[in-house]
């Protein structure tokens, strides 16, 4: 959970309850409440998910009447308004830090010199509609005043200024904790909104915390299912996980929101963003625009402007996607369509190009002798025998949209291709390696050609031939190389990839479609001992942040932490991350012990639990148990004699991840 949030609830009290204020929940002393219906429950709003821009993920507190209206001009002049973005929303820090005389909320001159009603006539202007922030606390996350007891005033105020959208956060709330009081304090707008008259879309920010997604149905249009979202990919994969099993809740004018878009802010690659979109559409969560439009580049454009993916979040039936398979990092999602149809998410979570696959029927289609396929990040047109499958890039999404339209024998057979060889290669060393490409049509394919590329300085060599005049269909052509690695090359993951080109008999159309593959290169730990904070790890993954080497986890950036410190310890070396986390190391079968002193920094101040485990190759041969902050310091030790991998995890104490600062202090690995 970001600090800014923790500092502030940390700050919250329990308290009296609010009592007529707050009413719009019936309360049932032991009992689980779900709120009362009132005529905001049927708005008739938001019934596919928002689309939009929020500030605050590029922008924070500097928020301004110049940027709100920029914006809107910017989705009229740049196609994003056609493509469905209709909300420019205002998040926190845009009034002053007090009411006036009559308890209404004031707009900041300096940063709305036309105050909020001026901006939302300006917006409106174009078309578009004006979303605002508010908090059901005492005040909201950033200090200013919150709504809580102020709903009646907060909500005929922004109807009175013409507020199409409200997002309303969950900060310094006077919580005792329970969902009754949850409930309450988000009915209380719920109903005060209604009472003006004026559509205004309910979007609840409470952070996933008492489950929302069971009782938010008949109070809010949205929900927040998760903490914040940072720019960073671990972050993104952890909330997109979160929210994946939840597509039951969801629904036409209800909906799970695993937050706001990250897509443009430069903290993860073009790839891993359209896997960000690809995911948000598929779950229907709100799509809401968080970064700098003005100086969006055309990669981050096109991926917020793609219409064939927009269109899976916007269709009209409203099914979120549901999970048809994972196996480790690779996922299998489906989502029905309204029109029949089904969309097919082939998601590669892991740090290796990894081959994908299922079919049209295990999607949820009907038996046909051939299936319409359309690539939605291409916009390429194919057809298929009912095979679906592709080699992903490393954080990368396949997404496809799949259909029964009999005229899709006419197309273009889809094909699967990749690169197949061995777990890994050391420098200095050369390795066998296949290229593959599969006709997953019911006709066969003309002219097949394989083109393939190393890094520089590698060695590559076809073994046998690179094509073949006709590919019949649910045939794979095949073709072995031979491929060196120089002596100098660090450990890592590398790129051997290229093309398939290939002819359909039925237009006679050529098609060229990418050949994804990687070769992991390792390198064993140096004799006798060395710190793992020195050593390159194979992959890694952190809860909140990157994995810090000697200092301790600071949740952003890298090296953002402290010095590690246990027990009133402090410690020069070791890795500190955040629960849940992973490292993996190669040890090619050459060391012996890994020893390190584990524990919840002590910068929590008595708060984190969680687990610390070793495991070789898939084997556990040390764990913790619960670790806590006042525990200080433990020491683990684990035989990993043989193994050629070890991986070194954190998982929460049982309790969830809110301040697990988890080091691992002094950790040391023995070679031979």
């Amino acid at each position: 959970m970001p600090r800014l949030v923790r500092r502030l609830l940390a700050c919250a009290t329990a308290a009296t309850l609010w009592g007529g204020a707050l009413a719009g929940a019936a309360v049932t002393a032991g009992a689980v409440v779900t709120a009362t219906p009132a005529a905001a429950l049927d708005n008739g709003l938001a019934l596919t998910p928002p689309m939009g821009f929020n500030d605050w993920n590029a922008f924070g507190c500097d928020v301004s009447e110049q940027l709100i209206e920029q914006t809107a001009d910017y989705f009229v002049s740049s196609g994003l308004k056609d493509a469905g973005y209709t909300y420019v929303n205002i998040d926190d820090c845009w009034m002053t830090h007090t009411r006036d005389a009559d308890g209404r909320l004031v707009p900041d001159p300096v940063k709305f010199p036309d105050g909020i009603k001026g901006t939302a006539d300006y917006v409106h202007s174009k078309g578009l509609k004006l979303g605002i922030y508010e908090d059901a606390g005492t005040a909201t996350c950033a200090g200013y005043p919150g709504s809580l007891g102020h709903e009646t005033t907060d909500a005929q105020t922004f109807a009175d200024w013409g507020i199409d959208y409200l997002k309303y956060d969950n900060c310094n709330n006077n919580s005792d904790g329970t969902r009754e009081d949850y409930v309450r304090r988000y009915t209380a707008m719920r109903d005060a909104l209604a009472a003006t008259g004026r559509p205004i879309v309910y979007s609840l920010c409470e952070w996933g915390v008492n489950e929302p997604w069971e009782w938010a149905g008949d109070v809010g249009n949205s929900w927040r299912t998760t903490g914040d979202i940072n720019d960073s990919w671990n972050s993104m994969l952890s909330i997109a996980k979160a929210n994946m099993p939840l597509a039951s809740a969801a629904g036409p004018g209800r909906w799970n929101d695993p937050d706001m878009l990250e897509v443009g802010n430069g903290g993860m690659t073009d790839t891993e963003y359209r896997t960000h979109f690809s995911l948000w559409s598929m779950m229907n969560s709100p799509l809401l625009i968080g970064t700098d439009l003005r100086k969006a580049t055309p990669e981050t454009l096109a991926i917020l402007g793609n219409k064939d993916v927009i269109a899976l979040d916007q269709d009209k039936l409203g099914a979120q996607a549901t999970v048809l398979s994972s196996d480790g990092d690779a996922y299998v999602l489906t989502k029905k369509l309204a029109n029949g149809e089904r969309a097919v998410a082939l998601f590669n979570a892991g740090d290796q190009a990894r081959r994908i696959a299922t079919t049209a029927r295990a999607a949820g289609l009907p038996k046909r002798g051939s299936y319409s396929v359309r690539d939605l990040w291409s916009h390429t047109d194919y057809e298929s025998a009912g095979g679906l499958s592709a080699t992903v890039p490393a954080h990368g999404t396949v997404l496809l949209r799949v259909g029964t339209n009999p005229a899709a024998v006419l197309k273009a057979p889809l094909f699967d291709t990749g690169v197949t060889g061995p777990d890994h290669i050391e420098p200095g060393h050369s390795a066998s390696i296949s290229t593959y490409a599969t006709d997953l049509g019911t006709l066969p394919a003309a002219e097949v050609k394989v083109k393939l590329t190393a890094p520089d300085g590698w060695s590559l060599r076809a073994k046998g031939g690179t094509g073949t005049l006709l590919l019949p269909g649910g045939r794979t052509f095949s073709t072995p190389w031979t491929v060196g690695v120089p002596a100098d090359a660090q450990p890592g993951s590398y790129p051997v990839s290229g093309t398939v080109s290939y002819r359909s008999l039925t237009s006679g159309k050529k098609l060229t479609v990418p050949l994804i593959g990687s070769v992991t290169v390792k390198v064993p730990p140096p004799s006798g001992t060395s710190y793992l904070s020195d050593l390159p790890w194979t992959s890694s993954t952190n809860g909140w942040g990157p994995v810090e080497r000697d200092r301790s986890n600071g949740e952003t950036g890298a090296s953002d932490g402290n010095p590690i410190t246990l027990g009133g310890t402090v410690h020069t070396k070791g890795l500190g991350v955040h629960a849940p986390s992973s490292i993996s190391y190669y040890l090619g079968g050459k060391c012996s012990t890994v020893t390190a002193t584990v524990g919840v920094d002590d910068e929590k101040n008595g708060k984190g639990s969680v687990e610390f485990t070793v495991t070789t190759d898939g084997t556990t041969v040390a764990d913790s148990g619960v670790v806590t902050n006042p525990m200080g310091g433990k020491p683990i030790t684990a035989d990993v004699t043989g193994a050629q991998n070890v991986t070194l995890a954190v998982s929460d104490g049982g309790d969830g991840n809110d301040s697990d600062h988890a080091d691992w202090a002094d950790a040391k690995l023995t070679c031979s």
